[in-house]
């Protein structure tokens, strides 16, 4: 089975006053069994965890740079 590995980034859109949460959702929304779903954002987003972990994802969380997050969620089967 292929992996597919979906990445955005919110950064921009936060900075902006977007709110990005729709995005998130849009995005995973695509992903399958084993898919990646890689998100780049100002912060540590804790509260997308327990909503992503709800959905079937675990997650790996490291801060690259003052205000540079990575988060790579894997969507469980």
């Amino acid at each position: 089975m292929e992996q597919r590995i979906i990445e955005i980034d919110v950064r921009e859109d936060l900075k902006n006053k977007i709110e990005p949460f729709q995005k998130i959702m849009e995005a995973v929304k695509e992903c399958k069994e084993n898919d990646i779903f890689i998100l780049h954002a100002p912060f540590k987003p804790v509260p997308l965890f327990a909503v992503l972990k709800a959905k079937g994802f675990t997650h790996e969380e490291e801060e690259l740079e003052k205000k540079h997050w990575k988060v790579t969620f894997t969507k469980k089967g």
